[in-house]
């Protein structure tokens, strides 16, 4: 069965171009330096599982058709990661059951303390989202064929943030400052590789450009694709100065896993 990997999204927590409309260093007549907030799909013949609830949902799930969702899956509470989340909604008034998300126990507070009616029955609003922990090991069935999803807690700055391996085969992991050594046998040697490069200098809570390559010579993997790039990242710089193996994401980038 083909497994189908959408970077729905590849921008930074503002986008790019910001709210004020500036662009940085991007080229605006690049298309591909239009950047929305990260967000992924798993896509198989049946099954849509969605990384991520970022503000920019609805127009990433129409710009690319996606007219189901079958889970969530939250890397982390921040708002760029989750605040997309009432976009679920349409979801659950086209089926009428809940769709199941699963996050980690700070993900999973922030969710119940901030979008309540999401998850709880009121006079107003149906419950449409069911919570459940975040699995070490998941995997979901697609007409007897298995997605299985590792999940891997990654450094981001203060807090953790979860990173996800599908099929033995691509890793996302895309706010990280640091993979804890421990951690480094599970990334090694991948087919792809989708990695948090924020930006040229050193950042507190990301990966900057150095230190990403810096990685990718220890875990060598096939290709690796650079996402929450910041404005200070043209799309067309990025391929010009990297090797062949490693890219810039964009918006609808694809391929198969």
């Amino acid at each position: 069965m083909k497994v189908k990997f959408i970077i729905l999204g590849c921008g930074s927590s503002l986008g790019v171009p910001n709210a004020t409309g500036n662009w940085g260093n991007c080229n605006p007549r690049e298309r591909k330096n239009y950047r929305t907030r990260c967000s992924a799909l798993i896509k198989s013949k049946n099954k849509n599982i969605l990384i991520d609830t970022s503000p920019d949902l609805r127009y990433q799930l129409l710009k690319n058709n996606i007219s189901n969702i079958d889970c969530v899956l939250y890397s982390h509470k921040h708002a760029d990661q989750v605040h997309g989340i009432n976009d679920l909604r349409v979801f659950y008034l086209k089926r009428r059951k809940k769709i199941p998300v699963y996050a980690d126990d700070k993900t999973k507070k922030y969710l119940i303390e901030n979008f309540s009616y999401c998850f709880k029955k009121s006079n107003e609003y149906e419950a449409i989202l069911q919570i459940n922990g975040i699995y070490k090991n998941l995997s979901f069935l697609d007409e007897g064929n298995l997605i299985s999803i590792k999940s891997i807690p990654v450094q981001h700055g203060k807090i953790k943030s979860q990173s996800f391996i599908v099929n033995r085969s691509c890793a996302y992991v895309s706010d990280c400052s640091k993979i804890y050594d421990n951690d480094l046998k599970f990334f090694h040697k991948l087919k792809y590789f989708v990695i948090d490069c924020l930006r040229i200098q050193k950042h507190p809570s990301h990966l900057n450009l150095n230190k990403v390559l810096e990685l990718v010579k220890i875990i060598k993997p096939k290709k690796t694709i650079l996402t929450n790039l910041h404005s200070d990242l043209d799309y067309n710089y990025l391929l010009k100065i990297l090797p062949k193996n490693i890219v810039p994401a964009y918006d609808g980038m694809s391929f198969f896993i």
